[in-house]
């Protein structure tokens, strides 16, 4: 192996980097496999929830043909020009094995009648229970948002892992194990080579003596 120095040192060394390197690849390994369990955990989450969320907009939606039904189009579409902002979403972040995966929530958005907007006394129950089912499903909505943006973020985080992983298990540690390997071989030959040239000397020096 060139530019390997072959020393008790650079043995030692290795041996270093290579515990190092192991201990590394099991903390990588344990990382993923908890970052795979909070994937599903979350997918599961995120199946039940698109599955309300689209019921909800069903509903919202059937309730808005009813409204256009009574009330006619054009006249939907004014009020709904008229309706007031619903609320800011405040964003903070939890931290998940190292990621930070956001947390969306929207200011309270059940409102009375008097904060929509619209005017009482031109609108209907039929047009107050589109607006209530609407907001109910923005809800539903911003926090499916969330799963999947979270969803998104752990699993490149995962995929950054597995590489990690991989790279110790089949470059890192492999090459390493095989430079120590190398250098205890060529460190145990070349004392074999000092003993018998030690040897030899002894024997020389013996003969001298008689």
């Amino acid at each position: 192996m060139i530019g390997v120095a072959l020393t008790r040192m650079e043995l030692q060394r290795l041996k270093k980097r290579l515990k190092l390197a192991k201990k590394g690849h099991k903390l990588l390994k344990e990382k993923r496999d908890i970052l795979i369990m909070e994937f599903f955990n979350i997918l599961e989450k995120a199946k039940n929830l698109r599955e309300e969320a689209e019921e909800k907009i069903n509903k919202a939606f059937k309730s808005l043909i009813l409204s256009e039904a009574y009330h006619g189009t054009t006249f939907i579409e004014r009020i709904s020009n008229e309706v007031g902002k619903i609320g800011d979403i405040n964003i903070s972040y939890k931290n998940i094995m190292g990621v930070k995966v956001p947390s969306f929530k929207l200011e309270d958005t059940k409102r009375n009648l008097l904060e929509r907007g619209y005017e009482l006394y031109t609108t209907s129950l039929v047009i107050d229970d589109t607006a209530r089912k609407f907001e109910e499903s923005l809800r539903y909505v911003i926090k499916l948002a969330e799963i999947e943006k979270s969803l998104i973020l752990l699993a490149e985080e995962i995929q950054k892992t597995k590489r990690r992983v991989n790279i110790l298990e089949k470059r890192v540690i492999p090459n390493l194990e095989l430079t120590i390997k190398f250098i205890q071989m060529k460190l145990d030959e070349m004392e074999r080579e000092n003993f018998m040239r030690l040897k030899r000397i002894k024997s020389m020096l013996e003969k001298k003596a008689r």
